[in-house]
């Protein structure tokens, strides 16, 4: 995406998100979430259903980022955490790792995929359930792990 583009994501997604007066998980959730279905729509839409595209990814992924943040409190949202490490770090492939915050009715799962190298780092695809309230909001990706043993999430 072209350096401008993604500007342009990038301040749509903080656009949505400036609705939203509260600055905890719900306003923090809204951001990232706009600002990935921006990026993620950006990618699936072509010539000038791109620009639909982009700005239906935004819209969907703020909605969606909200209403985690809404849901998960500093503790649900640092399991999730670790369980992601866990499953890119150790998990065998398509073997769920699994966390829950027992304050909460959110909880979760990380399947990481088979190991692959890209450009000399180790990458995983995964996919990461979250449960609020009983119905999943699934997320997919790709994470690569940096030097300092760190994963980062490439796409």
């Amino acid at each position: 995406m072209h350096l401008t583009k993604f500007a342009a994501v990038v301040a749509l997604a903080l656009s949505v998100a400036a609705c939203n007066t509260d600055r905890t998980g719900e306003g923090v959730g809204t951001v990232v979430g706009a600002a990935a279905g921006g990026i993620i729509g950006n990618q699936f839409g072509s010539g000038s259903g791109r620009a639909l595209a982009t700005a239906a990814g935004i819209v969907a992924g703020g909605l969606i980022g909200n209403r985690i943040g809404a849901a998960a409190d500093e503790d649900a949202r640092r399991r999730a955490m670790e369980a992601e490490y866990q499953a890119l770090q150790y998990g065998p492939p398509d073997t769920p790792v699994v966390w829950r915050d027992p304050d909460d009715d959110v909880y979760g799962e990380v399947v990481p995929g088979a190991p692959y190298q890209h450009g000399g780092q180790d990458c995983r695809d995964y996919t990461h359930t979250i449960y609020i309230d009983g119905r999943p909001e699934v997320g997919r990706g790709t994470a690569c792990r940096l030097p300092d043993g760190t994963w980062q999430t490439v796409s």
